[in-house]
């Protein structure tokens, strides 16, 4: 099957192509190319067809709306990282890891697509990979029935949701760091009312976003381990 990921490859469209014929393909690189230079939270069809050189009108000849043009970059992005999964299939950990090491990465490089995850499912092949390497992955954990369903869906709830938070943060900030603090500010809160705020104020704002969703993408191997000794006492 001919993906946009191998047919987008060393293009690099722009508005001096001229009105160059369009296809999927080429709508789908100049898509990413745009989420990945703009500093916006979302992309226009207006945008892109002007990045294209081209009649916006041209482009709902390939899609048939703005939502299914987005859930093929989404998907388009899903296929990149589930590319960036290289551990052994042994290492289900680890696979696990880069799976949502790499979905947060290429979320927040195209914040305009990525923060699009928490609404958009698409069905495409490369959300069916994603799934796939999940349920693969907790399965060779030597989990079994509901209990490597629950833990897939937990791990994707997660990884979507707060990948795609990162990523709308970062599109709503512009040109800022791929990651920051979780909170925009310091909790200015009464201590009279509000004692624990008070006393964990600093704390509280080291967070960081990235380090919050590592730590969960943690706490669902942990998880998985915990329930595997379960089921073998």
């Amino acid at each position: 099957m001919t993906t946009a990921t191998g047919s987008a490859k060393g293009r690099t469209p722009r508005a001096s192509a001229g009105r160059a014929r369009l296809d999927r393909d080429s709508i789908v690189a100049a898509g990413l190319e745009l989420a990945a230079t703009s500093a916006t939270s979302t992309i226009s069809v207006r945008e892109l067809g002007a990045h294209l050189g081209a009649d916006p009108t041209a482009i709902y000849r390939h899609f048939r709306s703005k939502e299914q043009l987005m859930e093929a970059l989404l998907d388009e992005l899903t296929q990149r990282s589930v590319a960036s999964v290289t551990a052994d299939p042994s290492d289900w950990r680890e696979r696990l890891r880069q799976l949502a090491a790499s979905t947060l990465a290429y979320y927040t490089a195209h914040p305009a697509i990525g923060a699009e995850a928490i609404v958009l499912t698409t069905h495409g092949p490369g959300e069916l990979d994603a799934i796939e390497i999940m349920l693969e992955a907790f399965s060779t954990a030597g989990l079994s029935g509901d209990d490597v369903v629950r833990h897939y869906a937990l791990l994707a709830s997660h990884v979507l949701s707060s990948a795609a938070g990162i990523a709308r943060a970062r599109g709503e900030r512009g040109d800022a760091p791929m990651t920051g603090p979780w909170f925009d500010g310091p909790i200015l809160a009464d201590p009279r009312t509000h004692p624990r705020i008070a006393s964990f104020s600093a704390e509280l704002a080291d967070l960081q976003d990235r380090d919050l969703f590592s730590l969960g993408v943690e706490a669902v191997i942990q998880s998985a381990e915990r329930t595997l000794r379960r089921q073998v006492e």
